[in-house]
């Protein structure tokens, strides 16, 4: 693409590397970088593919960086819709209903029957804090869960990065130097069953990843567990795909305790898994979800928690009783009364709709990872695992023990793959040893040629690293 040509390009490739090393503090990346090397700027994008200041092409294999882009780049329509709901309406907090507010909260109530309300805020970190203020609080107002402040979380999994939602982080290496963090979370073990934590063997094992839950609610004492925390597919800490016996063993044990269920959806919701809705692959009903990322495709910024009715009804207190005033969820999000978010929301969903974009999931997904399976002869590669377009291939430097590789393998095999005109995701600075893990996310649009051209990359840059 010839960048010049672009609509408002007010600017030099000099004056934007420099400023771009000057002035702007990236996300997640070791500093140092910024000073020797210049960093890309993206500059345009339409489907999967995003052209830099240089004018050079990628396919994005990772939606945007964090999985978001689920609809693709360049929705015109998308942009209309936000531009004419703040031409009509920009905003009004969260304490009033506004228009897009009430019909996106139905939409999604619509496709999430079970549920009751719907909270807005703008962020997955900041959907799943919520999450917990309400465990939190009920323990504080409902006599019957009186004292059940704890939150549980699992082992590899992410959920934010606010001190709180941190707290409840399984990767460590993205808790290091931030604490100290407050208490009242506790850890159980992953479900990959390629590291086992119990090295054992599905389905002997009886799914003790899961079982072993009830334990640990033992240990911390069941009158104080008041919630459990996890992503339907583990995201960032591996692509993680739990058997069909999980869920419905992990939900049996929080209702054997009292504990509600959260299912941190911002990653796998909106079509990301081949489903709409990451948790519909398995047997299971949470008290709440989280939402954000393909909430609106990254057009604009917006999250939700949707809770039970049941839930919901914890918090209707008489205000003109002194003794529970104070009991309603005392809370807001500035950004959740941004009406544009809504609008750009339910155009997102539209077009999933109208595209039939979440069976084009299911279908080139079960594509991607059949292509991906091919490299699994590859004396590095470990494992190939994944659902819908949530794909992941887990690299080894001894396929026999599955050491991992070096970090410094890892980022080469992604230059390599970038070099050639792809851009893939990796584990990146989150799990001690086993940042190991290509991934592969790509917008629901993707076409069979373009996710054989992310396989042959792929291929071409684990050879240029470790060998034919």
């Amino acid at each position: 693409m010839d960048v010049s040509m672009l609509h408002g390009a007010d600017y030099t490739v000099e004056e934007m590397v420099g400023g771009d090393r000057d002035y702007l503090w990236h996300h997640i990346k070791p500093h140092q970088c910024f000073q020797t090397q210049e960093q890309m700027i993206i500059v345009a994008g339409k489907g999967l593919t995003v052209t830099d200041i240089h004018g050079r092409d990628y396919l994005d294999a990772t939606s945007g960086g964090v999985w978001c882009v689920n609809v693709g780049y360049g929705r015109e329509s998308i942009a209309e819709a936000v531009a004419a709901q703040l031409k009509q309406m920009s905003y009004f907090a969260g304490s009033v209903g506004t228009i897009p507010t009430i019909k996106l909260s139905a939409k999604l109530l619509a496709l999430l029957p079970a549920m009751g309300k719907v909270y807005y805020s703008n962020s997955g970190s900041e959907a799943n804090e919520k999450s917990y203020k309400l465990i939190r609080q009920a323990s504080a107002i409902d006599p019957a869960r009186k004292g059940k402040y704890k939150i549980l979380y699992r082992d590899r999994d992410y959920h934010g990065t606010t001190i709180a939602v941190l707290a409840s982080s399984g990767q460590a290496e993205r808790k290091t130097d931030f604490g100290p963090f407050p208490e009242g979370f506790a850890r159980i073990p992953h479900c990959l069953c390629y590291r086992c934590p119990f090295a054992l063997r599905y389905p002997a094992c009886d799914v003790h990843c899961a079982r072993c839950v009830e334990e640990i609610i033992l240990k911390e004492g069941p009158d104080t567990v008041g919630g459990l925390i996890v992503e339907p597919i583990t995201a960032g800490g591996g692509i993680i795909v739990p058997v069909d016996e999980y869920f419905p063993i992990l939900q049996q044990i929080c209702r054997k305790y009292g504990l509600f269920l959260v299912i941190d959806e911002v990653v796998a919701g909106f079509g990301r898994t081949g489903a709409f809705f990451g948790h519909q692959h398995f047997d299971v009903d949470p008290d709440m979800l989280t939402l954000a990322k393909g909430m609106a495709s990254a057009y604009e910024p917006i999250s939700a928690t949707v809770v039970k009715q049941a839930v919901y009804d914890i918090f209707l207190n008489d205000p003109a009783d002194p003794e529970k005033r104070l009991n309603f969820f005392r809370d807001i999000s500035t950004y959740g009364g941004c009406t544009g978010a809504m609008a750009a929301s339910l155009e997102n969903i539209r077009i999933m709709e109208a595209e039939n974009l979440v069976e084009n999931s299911r279908v080139m997904g079960d594509y991607l990872l059949d292509r991906l399976r091919t490299l699994a002869d590859h004396q590095a590669v470990g494992d190939v695992r994944g659902k819908g377009l949530f794909c992941g291939v887990e690299l080894v430097a001894d396929k026999k023990d599955k050491q991992p590789p070096s970090e410094a393998q890892m980022g080469a095999v992604v230059d390599a793959a970038k070099a050639a005109g792809v851009l893939l995701g990796r584990t990146n600075n989150s799990l001690p040893g086993f940042n190991t893990t290509l991934y592969y996310a790509p917008a629901l649009v993707i076409t069979r040629e373009e996710a054989d051209r992310m396989v042959a990359a792929t291929q071409a840059a684990i050879e240029t690293v470790f060998g034919a």
